[in-house]
């Protein structure tokens, strides 16, 4: 890799990825080695720690990505194991609700506002708890929703949760002009739950894996909208591997200190990849089944048999098999 990025001259000059299964490019900027130049010293030491460990547990499934979880065993003398998704380990509706923080609304209210509404009809808005996105593009994003004329729920926290955002929403007639069309979470909110509800239509996302996983193992389709670090590596393997995907276009890196130097993205870039995702000619209805596929994969791939419990108890029997020759060699 590193050989690579030496000949590649310029920050934005794509260039295709050495040794990948499929043909995808990238630029210099977004791999997170290179988007994060300042902590050389931890991912060499993350990296170090990864080749010493004894094997490593994916948050993901094979039936997804199977000719990676294959090159990626290769390098690791086969210790892999695929146990996702694991936001699928309870689908009971009370602990999707429960999980994480407490939901600044009361979950049977927005509950009952997705019930009122047509089966895939909602995009759901969220780019994450740790964004790092400036007052004006979360404002733009907010104007892109309302534009698209259809039915949202935007979930606004981490650093997005701003004064100017809130004032805006508040003073600017946002939420009067999208009142009874859109709702506004404004903190943490239960998206496991809200995936899972069948008039979500759309994801959009900030690519961030737990996120991503989510939205595929609920059988949506993704709007992508990488910030920073893996993202922009989760958003190629939406958009141009799995093809659920439309992005929204971003092309570099937020890093953190630096945001106003990056372009704010308008409401028409916004509400354009939300229209072609939600479109009904023969490309978005065969996105749509791709997703749902994929959803169904997932679910089945955590039930007793599927691929990730079968990698569970494989996992628990090497431990147990590994501790009882230590005890072995100890006597």
């Amino acid at each position: 890799m590193s050989n690579v990025l030496d000949q590649v001259t310029s920050e934005t000059e794509y260039f295709v990825m050495p040794n990948m299964p499929h043909e995808v490019e990238f630029t210099k900027c977004q791999i997170p080695q290179v988007m994060y130049e300042n902590l050389k010293q931890f991912s060499e030491e993350r990296k170090k720690a990864d080749l010493e460990s004894y094997g490593v547990i994916v948050n993901s499934f094979e039936e997804m990505e199977p000719e990676y979880v294959k090159e990626y065993k290769k390098t690791r003398e086969d210790k892999v194991w695929c146990i996702g998704p694991v936001s699928l380990c309870n689908k009971e509706a009370m602990d999707k609700a429960q999980r994480g923080n407490k939901a600044p609304v009361d979950e049977q209210q927005f509950l009952g506002w997705l019930d009122s509404q047509k089966p895939g009809t909602v995009i759901y808005a969220c780019l994450g708890s740790i964004s790092n996105v400036t007052p004006p593009q979360t404002i733009q994003l907010g104007l892109g929703l309302e534009a698209s004329n259809r039915p949202f729920i935007w979930v606004i926290r981490g650093s997005d949760a701003s004064n100017e955002v809130d004032k805006w929403i508040s003073e600017d007639g946002f939420e009067e002009r999208t009142k009874g069309r859109g709702l506004v979470i404004r903190g943490w909110a239960p998206q496991v739950l809200i995936l899972s509800h069948p008039a979500i239509g759309g994801f959009l996302t900030h690519c961030g894996w737990n996120s991503t996983i989510e939205g595929i193992s609920a059988g949506v389709p993704l709007i992508t909208w990488p910030l920073f670090a893996d993202q922009f590596a989760n958003e190629k393997l939406a958009v141009q591997i799995l093809e659920i995907g439309v992005r929204v276009g971003v092309e570099e890196p937020m890093r953190w200190g630096e945001e106003e130097k990056i372009g704010v993205l308008v409401k028409k870039d916004v509400k354009e990849p939300i229209e072609k995702l939600m479109e009904e000619g023969e490309e978005g209805e065969e996105r749509r089944k791709r997703a749902k596929r994929l959803g169904e994969m997932a679910n089945k791939a955590v039930e007793i048999g599927g691929s990730s419990h079968l990698n569970i108890t494989r996992l628990i029997q090497d431990i147990r098999r590994r501790a009882n020759e230590r005890k072995q060699l100890s006597t």
